[in-house]
């Protein structure tokens, strides 16, 4: 049998206007009628009516009264099954590597438990020099840690001297913080400048500098942490942090993230 010599393809304008017709629709809370539809998108108004009909039989749009239109349940339910698939982990394992790579030393995936962080993922190579201590699944305290220090940061003051009281800011080393003071100057600080760094104060001859992910919400969920010897710490990575943590919260749906 002889192949047709027309070619096949998708019919793209279809979907560039479907697209078209959910932005303006997404760009009022209110429900938007046909004319002004149709005008913003330059569409006919017999072609807006026909595709915002089709749209309405999946629930894609509603129509709250005849000739006005908005955005339909169906949106939603697929982006909370959106949301309830994104998983941090998944979402920051490549760009750890990536950022690996440049620096060549190692960097730490962290999440809050209670009173402590959590190492969740870490991306390293046995030419970083460091012995890596604390593997995956291991526990530090809060004021400990960089990550830490970044969520005691998002606490009000009340709830910062509540964890003071309860974990008695025990140290681990001569450069550990132990006093409730000094803390809350070091947290001042993370919420200035939006990072927060680890100085010799879980483990000596070790520093680290840390950079938050946040969620759709603007909810910090995680920090990704540079941890280097003490003498080789570069400030110049810090950047590279930052980029790689707004790239993590991007894919997390955070809309101020510009990677």
């Amino acid at each position: 049998m002889r192949k047709s010599s027309v070619p096949v393809t998708p019919n793209i304008q279809v979907i560039e206007r479907i697209f078209s017709l959910i932005d303006v629709l997404a760009s009022r809370e209110e429900a938007i009628s046909l004319k002004e539809i149709s005008e913003r998108t330059g569409l006919h108004p017999s072609t807006t009516h026909r595709i915002l009909n089709d749209l309405a039989v999946g629930r894609f749009v509603d129509r709250p009264e005849s000739g006005s239109y908005r955005l339909g349940m169906r949106l939603l339910e697929l982006g909370n099954l959106v949301k309830d698939r994104l998983n941090v982990r998944d979402a920051a394992v490549q760009p750890m590597r990536e950022l690996h790579k440049l620096i060549q030393q190692p960097v730490n995936l962290s999440v809050r438990q209670g009173d402590e962080i959590v190492y969740v993922e870490r991306a390293f190579s046995e030419r970083s020099g460091m012995q890596v201590v604390r593997a995956i699944g291991g526990r530090a305290p809060l004021h400990l840690t960089s990550v830490g220090k970044l969520f005691l940061a998002m606490d009000d003051l009340q709830r910062v001297r509540a964890y003071a009281t309860r974990t008695g800011l025990s140290g681990q080393t001569r450069n550990s913080i132990t006093q409730l003071q000094i803390l809350e100057r070091e947290l001042s600080k993370v919420r200035q400048y939006g990072v927060a760094r680890d100085n010799e104060e879980l483990e000596l001859g070790v520093r680290c500098m840390a950079s938050g992910i946040y969620d759709d919400q603007g909810k910090l969920v995680a920090g990704l942490s540079i941890s280097a010897p003490a003498d080789r710490l570069d400030e110049s990575w810090l950047p590279k942090l930052q980029l790689t943590t707004q790239a993590i919260s991007q894919a997390l749906g955070h809309p101020n993230s510009r990677a």
